[in-house]
């Protein structure tokens, strides 16, 4: 029996072997597929061998025949895979994941309609398989075409709908070229109308390097023209990736004419504006500068930027191949708006003075640094205002650190005697003391372990409140600050009513606050140095606005440079501020510092004719949480009380490496506002 079956089994072997070589041509490259489809076997044929013999068991499992089904199926679409070689195109890789995709859903969908069928798999031999699936072979690339020209209207769909607006923009920017164009910057007077700061035109020179045939040429003829080094220039023309260089901005007009003759390959001119400072270093610091751009970068060019530099302009312009705009093919234009001018309190005349007096006196005592302020009191006008060292806004390259920088307004200091007049007017204000009072002072006092002596030796003394103050004593005006009911605190109170170490509004960058410890943190020593301006620092425009509240029957008003519009005509408006209230002092701390110039330290600053009011000062430099040995810084504030006048001027030397006075600076200027101003005596 068992050999019966063998022959069987041999027989319809054979049989079948004999039906396969029939059907060699037909089912050639389906059998080599077949192969690569078989679990690691190279022999031919293995894979319908075992076919075969799977038609031994009696009971199929439905289990086992379609375990062999997924088999198949997962080996047919693999097979398509390892025919598709690697590195193929983006295009291919797109058309075997459709074709794995469009596989996949068959497979599924077949899958799905053999269990609904109850789940029954037959035996298929392979001739039968590859016959269905070649059968099937013209819809499933119908399915494939079908899918591929789906995906290519959804993409031109999104293309035209939703790309659309992007891709037209792209295309304008690719024809079209945008400059930029300047206005005319403000013009910038002193009160006189003597210009200080103004636009002129220019030529900006630029190239497109991919134009340019002999660069060594070219770069040494505009070096010929503008100066400079020819090397700089060629490095420019021969810049690679681009087709746009600027040559020379803001070029004299003149000179870029001259280059413009030369009729250079890629070499082109842009009309521009260039800032132009006349009066040079003289109130170079107060006006400051522009950038290469046209903008305020320090001083009142800065502060009045918006109003000096009006709105840029722009035009738009079709270019050709080469990136140049094609000469008539403007496409839109909007023309700049110049800026607005702007007319401020500077006399540049006295400026000049002031700046020069100063410069003098600082080499003359060998002193670090110097500066002066002069500002009418009555109206707040700053007419002249300087700080070492001074700074030339058309020649920045030369300018020195700080030069940028009107100190009296952006620097605090510790001001010494000449805060004793703060202190004076508070007790005068409190009625603590008059100007005939007289007060014991020791040659030296001392508290919370610290000293207080006089600047001049000297030994104890009885000293009138006049006398306190004209012979600048630090043990009198601590005691005398002491004469009133809870005086520290009077002191403080009136420091703040003053509005000293606060901003005083003025309208240029940078100004800066002085500092006053608070009041809990006083002890007896800090009320004692604060009274005679130490331990307590303001800025010298502070200490102006002060003093001017005196000369002004106590209103402060609020420093400015700004006086006028002219274009529009407008003439901005100033806060003040009644800070004296007990309006009986002010003539009396009035004649005590006339008595200082009469009799005391300020004997300098007499001028024939007119009375004078004023203070001197000597005060150690803090430095590290100390005082500094034998270096002062020296100044001299006062006014004109009895005259047409309201002009205050302050005088300051910084780091002088002696004691001295500075009270003859002070003359000097003032006697050059009264011959310039024809100020009367009263």
């Amino acid at each position: 029996m068992a050999d019966r079956r063998r022959d069987m089994r041999d027989g319809d072997y054979s049989r079948r072997r004999e039906e396969g070589k029939t059907n060699t041509s037909r089912s050639e490259g389906r059998s080599s597929r077949t192969r690569s489809q078989g679990r690691g076997s190279s022999r031919p044929g293995e894979r319908s061998h075992r076919g075969s013999s799977s038609s031994r068991t009696q009971r199929p499992s439905r289990e086992a025949g379609s375990s062999r089904s997924a088999r198949d199926a997962r080996g047919a679409r693999g097979s398509r895979d390892e025919r598709s070689p690697r590195g193929v195109a983006s295009s291919q890789s797109t058309l075997s994941s459709i074709i794995g995709t469009v596989g996949a859903v068959g497979g599924s969908i077949g899958r799905a309609v053999g269990g609904a069928a109850g789940g029954v798999v037959e035996r298929i031999n392979a001739s039968h398989t590859a016959e269905r699936v070649n059968s099937n072979r013209p819809f499933v690339l119908l399915l494939i075409f079908a899918a591929i020209a789906a995906i290519f209207f959804l993409r031109l769909g999104y293309l035209q709908v939703i790309e659309s607006a992007h891709y037209s923009a792209m295309a304008e920017e690719a024809r079209t070229i945008s400059f930029t164009t300047t206005p005319h910057r403000g013009t910038i007077y002193d009160r006189n109308g003597t210009v200080l700061a103004k636009s002129v035109d220019a030529t900006t020179i630029y190239a497109n390097p991919a134009e340019v045939t002999d660069a060594a040429a070219e770069a040494q003829a505009i070096a010929n023209v503008l100066g400079g080094d020819a090397s700089t220039y060629r490095e420019l023309l021969s810049k690679e990736s681009t087709t746009f260089v600027y040559v020379k901005r803001q070029a004299d007009v003149d000179a870029a004419a001259e280059v413009k003759k030369l009729a250079l390959d890629g070499v082109y001119f842009i009309a521009d504006t260039r800032r132009e400072y006349p009066c040079g270093q003289i109130g170079g610091q107060i006006i400051g500068y522009c950038n290469v751009d046209g903008e305020g970068i320090t001083g009142l060019e800065l502060q009045y930027n918006d109003i000096l530099s009006g709105t840029p302009g722009s035009y738009t312009a079709e270019r050709g191949e080469n990136g140049l705009p094609i000469p008539g093919g403007v496409k839109e234009e909007t023309p700049a708006v110049d800026g607005q001018d702007i007319m401020i309190s500077i006399d540049i005349e006295l400026q000049e003075y002031v700046e020069n007096r100063v410069a003098e006196a600082a080499e003359n005592m060998t002193a670090a640094g110097g500066s002066s302020v002069v500002m009418d009191a009555g109206t707040g006008e700053i007419y002249a205002i300087a700080s070492l060292p001074y700074m030339d806004p058309s020649d920045m390259t030369s300018a020195k650190s700080s030069s940028d920088q009107v100190k009296p307004i952006t620097q605090a200091f510790e001001p010494g005697s000449v805060f004793k007049t703060v202190s004076a007017t508070t007790i005068l204000e409190e009625g603590a003391m008059t100007p005939d009072d007289t007060l014991f002072c020791p040659a030296v006092i001392e508290a919370d372990g610290y000293k207080v002596s006089d600047a001049h030796e000297r030994s104890d003394q009885t000293f009138s409140f006049r006398q306190i103050l004209d012979q600048s004593s630090n043990v009198g005006i601590s005691l005398s600050v002491q004469k009133m009911t809870d005086g520290f605190t009077k002191l403080y109170e009136h420091i703040q009513k003053y509005n000293l170490c606060e901003k005083t509004g003025v309208d240029y960058p940078g100004e800066a606050s002085g500092t006053l410890q608070p009041l809990e943190n006083w002890a007896t020593i800090t009320g004692w140095n604060v009274s005679f301006g130490q331990g307590v620092a303001v800025t010298p425009l502070q200490l102006v606005r002060f003093y001017g509240a005196l000369a002004n029957d106590g209103v402060e008003v609020t420093p400015h440079f700004l006086v006028s519009k002219p274009q529009t005509g407008e003439v901005p408006t100033y806060d003040t501020e009644d800070v004296i209230e007990n309006k009986a002092a002010i003539p009396t701390i009035t004649d005590m510092l006339k008595t200082v110039v009469t009799d005391g330290t300020g004997k300098n600053a007499q001028i024939d004719g007119y009375s004078v009011a004023g203070k001197t000062s000597t005060a150690e430099i803090a430095e590290g949480g100390v005082y500094r040995q034998g270096v002062y810084n020296l100044c001299f504030e006062g006014f004109l009380p009895d005259s047409s006048s309201q002009l205050v001027c302050f005088v300051g030397l910084n780091e002088v490496p002696s004691q001295g006075n500075v009270s003859n600076v002070f003359k000097d200027i003032m006697a050059f506002a009264i011959d310039r101003y024809k100020i009367q005596p009263e």
